[in-house]
């Protein structure tokens, strides 16, 4: 299994062999350090624990400076659940290399918060009619009741708060990889801004 953390950097083109244009996201690889690694006898799961992202020392708690002690200052602290983790040793370097080109990965981040939003944003609904007699309603989501049972029904799309969740986008491919600068091109769109923090798996 390869993983890495990474950094979204922005969106870009690049061009193919054939001159095709491929829309690509920038991810930059930031260090990743392994700082534990999780035994299926000791902790009940196998798992490799890495540490990326640079953080001044005085702002981490000392639970957490002892147990990232002699590996540096990081802010970010994941999980990849693996079979075996006897593959990596704690204080091991992990770079972008893992990944070559073509490379299909499962990318995880933080999706955009859209803040409070209606339903035609969130959930997709058309509103009401533009004419006949539509007035102040064009964008509300009508009736949310019934006669029977008189409540509003379990899990009814609303307007509410969007965004800032968990996304994970499958089956991305691997279009560039630029070792020297640290950079992965990844074909399309992944989940949240600019400067977020996602995980990276093949």
């Amino acid at each position: 299994m390869k993983f890495i953390l990474g950094e979204k950097v922005k969106m870009t083109q690049i061009f193919d062999s054939e001159g095709n244009v491929i829309p690509v996201t920038l991810v930059y690889a930031m260090p990743n350090i392994v700082s534990q690694i999780r035994t299926v006898e000791r902790d009940g799961y196998g798992a490799v624990q890495i540490a990326s992202g640079a953080r001044n020392r005085k702002n981490i708690k000392k639970p957490q400076q002892g147990h990232l002690k002699n590996l540096g200052n990081f802010r970010y602290l994941r999980e990849f659940r693996t079979d075996s983790g006897n593959f990596y040793e704690r204080g091991q370097k992990m770079d972008m290399g893992v990944f070559q080109e073509g490379d299909t990965v499962k990318v995880s981040g933080i999706s955009k918060a859209k803040g409070f939003q209606g339903v035609v944003k969130r959930h997709g609904f058309h509103g009401a009619p533009a004419t006949h007699g539509t007035k102040h309603a064009h964008r509300q989501p009508g009736s949310i009741g019934a006669t029977w049972p008189q409540r509003v029904i379990k899990g009814m799309r609303m307007a509410g708060r969007m965004g800032g969740v968990r996304v994970s986008t499958h089956n991305l491919k691997i279009a560039k990889v630029d070792a020297e600068n640290n950079m992965l091109a990844i074909k399309g769109a992944i989940p949240g801004r600019r400067g977020t923090l996602v995980e990276i798996r093949g």
